[in-house]
């Protein structure tokens, strides 16, 4: 050890070893950070897809933990962090009473429109 604070035994360059942890025990620091749902866009995809959950510090630690576990192939080309307390979602079983009210605008399903003869590709 020397007497600067610092030590490289093992190879590991410069680690401090004042004030150091000297437990392996990360879990009350994980717990610390929130947890952040990830999604990632494919080069063929047109969607974002759930791919998994980390912890980070903050967005920047979030989008970069992300990129390296779950982009590892270059098969991403869009990555989404969001806070796991931000995500609102519906309840599955309130599917019927939430999604009925679409069911009696007719105009949105496009064979409510009739379409002129004179119009190309259709």
């Amino acid at each position: 050890m020397s007497d600067n604070g610092f030590t490289a035994e093992g190879g590991h360059g410069a680690v401090p070893v004042n004030d150091a942890p000297t437990s392996s025990d990360t879990s009350q620091v994980a717990a610390d950070w929130p947890l952040y749902e990830i999604f990632v866009r494919g080069k063929r995809g047109l969607n974002h897809v759930h791919v998994g959950s980390l912890h980070a510090a903050d967005n920047a630690m979030a989008l970069r933990h992300a990129r390296d576990v779950y982009t590892r192939r270059n098969e991403g080309v869009s990555i989404w962090a969001v806070r796991s307390t931000d995500i609102v979602a519906s309840s599955p079983d309130e599917k019927d009473p939430f999604f009925s009210p679409s069911g009696d605008k007719v105009y949105r399903h496009p064979t409510f429109y009739d379409i002129p003869d004179s119009v190309p590709h259709m």
